[in-house]
């Protein structure tokens, strides 16, 4: 009986908003003509079911709606920055307290679905990313900015180290405007202090599309701990994030 109820109420919704007409008609007749006590039952019984089958869909809608305003004020937010190979960037902003998922991928080019070799070759205008969902009671955008801009130059155009490219640039994509306000302002204060010696060329644009890299990219750093790239390139910077922001750290690996 469940299994059938569940295979009416999957109907799609034109059909059961035509089934739902006819049994709404079927009941206002049952209001006009003179019936027995149990056919009243019935058809009252039809004319519900017959509302409910056309705003079945609203029904739902509304309350996916409500479903979803609810897991958005309780979910992780998420911030999307480009500081060189995202080897590093990953290695980095996964030892954070607070930050529950970091994602290689790309973003800000415009190719569809592209794949390292493609964004590699610089045919794609694709930077090398990371998508990071932190929950900002525990660590703020502001603190992600200040492990970002100690852990990369952000002053060199296209380029981190020995990787050259327009994939390595520095890049932060915003998804709010109170992440681009916070970014600009990060930025002009470093710009004032001369910390670096030259202006900052990280660009800040707004944040499109996400590509999820290839599976081999993901927890790089933690399976290949003696390839010579992450000995020589992402230990001394784990080091010194470890060494400069102790209290965002997690106390425990894997611990929020």
């Amino acid at each position: 009986m469940k299994e059938r109820m569940r295979n009416f109420l999957s109907l799609n919704p034109k059909t059961k908003k035509i089934i739902g007409a006819v049994l709404v008609f079927v009941g206002l007749l049952a209001l006009i003509t003179p019936l027995t006590p149990g056919s009243w039952l019935i058809f009252v019984g039809l004319e519900l079911l017959g509302i409910d089958l056309l705003l079945w869909d609203r029904i739902k809608k509304w309350f996916g709606k409500k479903s979803m305003v609810k897991q958005k004020q309780g979910a992780d937010e998420a911030a999307i920055f480009g500081g060189g190979c995202f080897w590093c960037t990953e290695a980095v902003f996964k030892i954070l307290r607070g930050v529950s998922s970091v994602l290689p991928g790309y973003s800000g080019g415009s190719t569809k679905n592209p794949t390292y070799a493609e964004v590699s070759g610089e045919k794609t205008g694709h930077a090398e990313v990371v998508k990071i969902e932190y929950n900002p009671k525990e660590v703020s955008y502001r603190d992600l900015l200040t492990v970002l801009f100690a852990s990369h130059d952000p002053t060199t155009m296209n380029r981190q180290g020995n990787d050259v490219g327009v994939e390595y640039r520095s890049v932060i994509f915003y998804t709010t405007q109170e992440q681009k306000s916070e970014a600009e302002k990060f930025i002009q204060e470093l710009n004032a202090s001369s910390e670096y010696g030259k202006p900052i060329v990280t660009a800040l644009e707004p944040f499109t599309v996400f590509y999820e890299a290839e599976n081999y990219h993901k927890d790089y750093f933690e399976s290949h701990p003696g390839n010579p790239y992450c000995e020589l390139v992402i230990n001394p910077k784990l080091e010194k994030v470890q060494k400069q922001f102790a209290q965002l750290l997690k106390t425990k690996a894997g611990q929020n």
